[in-house]
């Protein structure tokens, strides 16, 4: 199986070239497509999406993301073999959150042609060099062949969060169409604790640490860990990111109380 996520959107005719040079190598592929809505460029919101889809896909899945502004420059196409299964796309940060979820066994850069097609656009790696390897993975390549392994990909800013006396230092990681405020702070790193005391841009809040969103009254700040397992920021019924002039890539400090 494999999976694609991009900022491609579908009016452009790049998901279809992507899917047809996958089928052509392996007619037999299963695509499921995570989503081609990203936002254009946005790096933060397609290892987002793609750390929230892929623990639900089997074993030996391969996850195809590109989300490439940096496409044709020095930057690397790597290969990440985990627990679970590969990672295939641009060393720009985009495959890390699912990825190190998931346990990183081995990387790799994808240096070998003959997992190419044999024109490599420098505008365009996800049809020549992304979706050629995510094919060949598939069809039981081992990861070594693709080229030497590394151990050094790109880890984003988005991707850590940082202690300070005693208060755990993040960022908003996405808002979803609800206007939750997603955070990077995951479930792991939250004491259990009634209360947090929450503060972004300009704001502080002292906010009840619950189970779901109708705990609160309706129009009601929240916090809690949603359906991915990160922290989020919340309203009953309402939209907490429009309320609290909060964006993605804006820094959230979390005290337990």
């Amino acid at each position: 199986m494999i999976t694609l996520t991009s900022d491609f959107g579908l009016k452009d005719p790049y998901v279809a070239e992507m899917k047809g040079a996958i089928l052509t190598i392996n007619p037999n592929a299963n695509i499921i497509d995570v989503t081609h809505g990203v936002e254009k460029f946005n790096i933060r919101m397609g290892a987002f999406m793609l750390a929230s889809a892929a623990p639900y896909f089997p074993k030996g899945t391969v996850h195809l993301a590109v989300v490439d502004p940096g496409v044709g420059t020095q930057r690397r196409a790597i290969l990440v073999q985990t627990k679970q299964g590969f990672f295939v796309g641009p060393d720009n940060g985009i495959l890390v959150l699912a990825a190190q979820a998931q346990g990183i066994e081995h990387m790799y850069q994808l240096a070998n042609p003959e997992f190419m097609l044999p024109n490599v656009s420098s505008t365009f790696h996800g049809r020549d060099v992304f979706a050629p390897a995510a094919a060949h993975l598939d069809m039981g390549v081992k990861p070594s062949e693709f080229g030497p392994e590394i151990n050094d990909a790109a880890t984003p800013e988005f991707s850590s969060v940082k202690r300070r006396n005693g208060s755990l230092i993040g960022e908003v990681l996405h808002v979803d169409d609800f206007g939750n405020v997603i955070t990077n702070i995951s479930q792991k790193e939250m004491a259990q604790a009634k209360t947090v005391n929450v503060k972004m841009q300009n704001i502080s809040l002292n906010l009840t640490f619950s189970k779901t969103y109708a705990q609160a009254k309706p129009q009601e700040a929240i916090a809690l860990i949603g359906s991915h397992g990160f922290l989020e920021i919340a309203l009953n019924q309402a939209n907490a990111a429009e309320k609290f002039y909060v964006k993605a890539g804006d820094e959230v400090e979390v005290t337990p109380a």
